[in-house]
């Protein structure tokens, strides 16, 4: 059996999966914020929770934001901040007393939906979490591929291409750069939006209902935003050119992308058609977790 764990901003999740990919047992607890050594030891109670169902011989794979730097050991790039430059796998093996395996979180839900999600049949996936940030992963054979200095699919910190003069030069970024396609298409980016074009304090998901409902403003909103996901999908799509791109996060819920967005993808690739289906995921808010409990090993499903 595995043992997977999402260590998300908000909340930590810990799943038990069996060797099909059943469901054992699942846990939620908030994460402490900014309080590394709490993290430590949310994480290891959560783990001695499902040792109980497991026993003590079942694999850990850890769902992270940011990635192990391969020049330090260290967590860099993740926007829960308290974790970047922190020993964090080196103390979570400490800690439960067996190795684990720790990946990107996007990479882990890329790897969930290949494995047996809505892209299982499909060779090379991309996945993408549109959320409270903007992530990405590679999955090619079941197998995740992180690249050399494991930044693979981390396309949220791209600039936006086709940038529009109202858009340009674009926000600030977290990451230190300006107009990243993260601040653009994460869900506090389309609320930040619907407000810049005279509306009220609204969530991405409510905006999305206005539309629906025919809300003029809502509209607008909810077509700029589609336009801008389609113009930054098309430059993985001309350099990957995937069999398939899976959409998790929260706005992965809008049902106007799935039946507007496929169209837009011709307007800015490279090609004379474009037939890449967009996927929602199959999993859900689940897939990451799910994602980290198939790190130990990778491709058990036939």
């Amino acid at each position: 059996m595995r043992i997977g764990i999402d260590l998300g901003g908000t909340k930590t999740e810990v799943i038990v999966l069996d060797a099909r990919g059943e469901a054992l047992m699942r846990e939620r607890r908030a994460t402490p914020a900014g309080d590394y050594a709490a993290t430590l030891d949310c994480i290891a109670e959560l783990v001695r929770h499902a040792r109980a169902r497991t026993g003590p011989a079942a694999s850990i794979g850890i769902a992270t934001p940011g990635a192990i730097s391969r020049r330090t050991g260290l967590i860099k790039n993740s926007n829960s901040t308290v974790l970047n430059g922190k020993p964090l796998q080196r103390d979570l093996s400490a800690r439960l007393g067996q190795e684990v395996r720790l990946e990107n979180d996007a990479n882990c839900f890329a790897l969930s939906e290949a494995v047996d999600g809505a892209a299982e049949a499909h060779r090379v996936v991309f996945g993408v979490i549109l959320g409270t940030g903007v992530g990405g992963g590679v999955v090619i054979d079941r197998r995740i591929e992180p690249g050399r200095n494991h930044i693979g699919g981390e396309w949220g910190h791209n600039p936006l291409p086709w940038m529009q003069p109202n858009e340009y030069p674009g926000r600030a970024c977290y990451c230190g750069q300006l107009g990243c396609i993260e601040t653009f298409l994460s869900g506090p980016a389309l609320a930040r939006d619907f407000r810049a074009r005279g509306g009220d304090d609204r969530t991405a998901e409510q905006i999305a209902l206005a539309a629906e409902d025919g809300d003029a403003l809502a509209r607008q909103c909810l077509a700029s935003y589609i336009d801008r996901l389609a113009r930054a999908l098309c430059t993985v799509i001309n350099l990957l050119d995937p069999d398939a791109v899976v959409l998790g996060g929260g706005l992965s819920n809008l049902e106007a992308l799935y039946r507007e967005l496929p169209a837009h993808l011709s307007d800015y690739t490279f090609s004379d058609g474009v037939d890449t289906p967009v996927l929602r995921a199959r999993h859900g808010d689940s897939s990451g977790v799910r994602g980290a409990a198939w790190l130990w090993p990778q491709c058990q499903l036939s």
